[in-house]
C-alpha cells in the first residue's frame, strides 16, 4: 500500500489545495513522516512507545482512566502493567497467535482499553462489536470475521457461537487473574514480530446504507492516523496547547466499538491523556461527569452539541473547565454552532470528517481560527488527496463545485472483509476511496458536507439534501430533534418528510414546521408531510437511521399533504 507523497513539481494553488493538472486536492499541512513500511511495528508498540508517553504533563501516577459512575481509576503504570500482565497470560494460557481474531462484545468498562492494547501488542486482531446488537447482526459479524475467541461478559455472552478458544468474560475472576498477574510495571511485554502491513482491526460500519459491512485496517492505517499526533510541529503544538488547559481530561460518550470511539481512546493513551468512561450516555450524566472531574475535552456527535445549545440542564452544573468540543461523525448546521457558541462563548467546536473505511482519515479543524469556519468540517488531512467526482459524468472537479468525494491516503482501509464486491465497488484500482458523501472545497481549502449521495431526496428534477433541511428544522426553538427522509409520492417520486421531536412544553403542529421551513428554501426543498416522534434512532455514532424511519412512515399510511 503506498503513502501519499506531496509531488512538488507538480503545481497546487497555495490557497485550496487543489492542483489543475491532476484535478486532486492535496492536503496543504505539513507532510508527516511515518516510520518505514519495512520497520516491524504494531500501533500498540507505536502508542505505548517512550517517545509517546513523554511530555511534560505526564507522570506514571498520572490518571489514564476513571470509571465516571464510580469514580475507580486506573493510572498509567497500573495501566501498562495490566497490558503486561495480559499479553503474558493470554500467551501463556491460550494459543491465541498473531494473525487470528478476537470477537469483542463488551460494554465499556476499564477493562477494555487494556485488553485492546494487549490483543494488538500480539498481533491478534481486533473485531469490537455493539453489545446492543441483536443476536443476528452478532451472528453475521462473526462469521464475516471468523475469530478463534471471544471476550465478552456475563450479560452478552449468551450471543456468542461457540468457538475454538472460547469465550473469556471480563467480569470473571480468570480475566481479572489475568490483567493482575504482574506488578512488574517496569517490564516490557513479551515481544511479538507484528509488520506494520498486518491487520489490526475488523471495525464495522454503521449499515446505514446496505448490509453493515466489516472494514479491515491495518497497522499501517493505525499508525498514520497517529502520527500526526507524534509529529506535531511547534505552531501546531501551541495552537492546540492554547485550546487546552491544563492537563486534559477527556469525557468518553463515544462507543469504544466504534471507529471514533477507539481512534480518540489511542489518541488520548498516546498523549498521556485522562479519560473518563461513562458506561452509557445521558444528557444530565454527562454534565454532572464534566463538573465532577473537571473535563476539558469532550468528543461527541453533533446531535449531543444541538442538545446542549439548547437544554436548561447545562444551568444546573458547573461546567468552566470545559474548553473543548470535537465534534464528528455528521454535520453540524451553521445555526447550531452559532447558537452553542452564544451559549458557550469559551468552548471552541472543532469539526472533523472520516469514514471507518478512511481509519477515521479525512478532514478536521487544528486552529482555533479554523474553528470559526462554521459549517465546514476543516481542511484536509495530513498526508491526503482528495477528488470531487460528478456522480454522473465522473469528472473531477474545482473548488466550489459539488460532486462525490474520494478520498485517498495510508488510513484508507484495505477493504472489506468476506466482500470482494463491495470492495471493488468501493475503491478504485488506484486505492481511491469513494465515500458515498456529496460535497465540495471552497477556494481556501475548507470541505463542506451536503449530504450522503444515496440519502438525496428526489422530488421531481431536483435532489433535495436531508441535512439541509434538518439544520434548520433544529434551529427552531420549539424543536429539539429532526430527521428527514424521502416518502415515496406518485406524483413527484419522492417528497421530504420530517419526523419531529418537541422540545418539552412545546405543542408545535405540522402546518407551523412546513410554513417554518417553507419561508426558507426554494419551493422544490419544501418539507410536504410531518410526523411527531419521542426520539430519533440514531447509529453510536449519531447518524440518523433513515431507513428505520422510512418504515416507520410507510406503516403510517396514507395521509393528507
Amino acid at each position: 500500500m503506498a503513502d501519499v507523497q506531496t509531488n512538488p513539481s507538480i503545481p497546487v494553488d497555495s490557497n485550496s489545495g487543489f492542483c489543475h493538472k491532476t484535478k486532486t486536492f492535496q492536503s496543504m499541512r505539513p507532510l508527516v513522516p511515518l516510520p518505514p513500511l519495512s520497520q516491524p511495528l504494531s500501533i500498540a508498540d507505536f502508542t505505548l512507545s517512550e517517545l509517546l508517553l513523554r511530555s511534560s504533563a505526564f507522570k506514571s501516577t498520572t490518571t489514564v482512566l476513571v470509571e465516571s459512575s464510580t469514580g475507580v481509576h486506573v493510572s498509567y503504570s497500573l495501566f501498562l502493567s495490566q497490558i503486561h500482565s495480559l499479553t503474558t497470560s493470554l500467551r501463556s494460557s491460550t494459543s491465541l497467535s498473531k494473525g487470528q481474531v478476537a470477537f469483542i462484545l463488551t460494554p465499556p468498562s476499564l477493562h477494555v482499553p487494556v485488553l485492546y492494547f494487549a490483543l494488538l501488542a500480539l498481533g491478534v486482531t481486533i473485531s469490537p462489536s455493539n453489545p446492543l446488537g441483536s443476536d443476528s447482526e452478532i451472528s453475521y459479524q462473526v462469521r464475516l470475521c471468523n475469530p478463534v475467541i471471544a471476550f465478552a461478559t456475563s450479560s452478552t455472552s449468551h450471543k456468542l457461537p461457540s468457538l475454538p478458544l472460547g469465550t473469556i468474560l471480563l467480569d470473571s475472576p480468570e480475566f481479572l487473574s489475568m490483567i493482575n498477574g504482574s506488578r512488574n510495571g517496569t517490564d516490557r511485554f513479551q515481544q511479538v514480530q507484528v509488520s506494520q502491513s498486518d491487520s489490526a482491526a475488523i471495525l464495522y460500519s454503521s449499515g446505514t446504507t446496505g448490509r453493515v459491512k466489516g472494514v479491515l485496517l491495518t497497522h499501517r492505517n493505525l499508525i498514520a492516523l497517529l502520527a500526526k499526533f507524534r509529529q506535531l510541529l511547534p505552531e501546531t503544538d501551541q495552537n492546540q496547547t492554547e485550546m487546552l488547559q491544563p492537563h486534559p481530561v477527556c469525557l468518553f460518550t463515544l462507543p469504544l466499538f466504534h471507529i471514533f470511539g477507539f481512534i480518540m481512546l489511542v489518541r488520548a493513551v498516546a498523549r498521556g491523556e485522562t479519560l473518563v468512561l461513562m458506561s452509557r450516555f445521558d444528557l444530565e450524566g454527562m454534565l454532572s461527569a464534566v463538573e465532577k472531574y473537571r473535563v476539558t475535552y469532550i468528543p461527541i456527535s453533533p446531535s449531543v452539541v444541538v442538545a446542549l445549545a439548547k437544554s436548561d440542564l447545562v444551568n444546573k452544573y458547573d461546567l468552566s473547565s470545559l474548553q473543548l468540543l470535537g465534534s464528528s461523525g455528521a454535520p453540524l448546521g451553521k445555526e447550531v454552532a452559532e447558537r452553542f457558541a452564544a451559549k458557550f462563548p469559551n468552548v471552541t467546536i472543532v469539526q472533523g470528517y472520516g469514514l471507518t473505511e478512511s481509519g477515521a482519515g479525512g478532514a478536521e479543524m487544528m486552529t482555533p481560527e479554523e474553528s470559526r469556519r462554521h459549517g465546514s468540517v476543516g481542511r484536509l488531512s495530513e498526508n491526503m488527496e482528495a477528488k470531487i467526482v460528478d456522480p454522473v459524468t465522473g469528472e473531477a472537479l474545482p473548488p466550489g463545485h459539488k460532486g462525490e468525494l474520494w478520498l485517498r491516503g495510508p488510513t484508507v482501509m484495505n477493504g472489506y472483509v468476506g466482500d470482494d464486491k463491495a470492495t471493488a465497488e468501493t475503491l478504485d484500482s488506484e486505492r481511491w476511496l469513494k465515500t458515498g458523501d456529496l460535497c465540495y472545497f471552497d477556494s481556501e481549502g475548507f470541505l463542506y458536507i451536503v449530504d450522503r449521495l444515496k440519502e438525496l431526496i428526489k422530488y421531481k428534477a431536483y435532489q433535495v439534501p436531508p441535512a439541509e433541511l434538518e439544520h434548520l428544522l433544529v434551529s427552531h426553538p420549539e424543536i429539539a430533534d429532526a430527521a428527514v427522509i424521502p416518502y415515496p409520492d406518485e406524483e413527484a417520486g419522492q417528497i421530504p418528510m420530517a419526523f419531529v421531536v418537541r422540545n418539552p412544553g412545546s405543542n408545535i403542529r405540522e402546518a407551523q414546521v412546513i410554513g417554518f421551513i417553507a419561508k426558507q428554501v426554494a419551493p422544490y426543498k419544501k418539507v410536504r408531510r410531518v410526523s411527531f416522534i419521542n426520539s430519533i434512532p440514531k447509529s453510536p455514532a449519531g447518524k440518523i437511521l433513515r431507513r428505520e424511519l422510512l418504515t416507520r412512515a410507510l406503516s403510517l399510511g396514507s395521509s393528507r399533504l
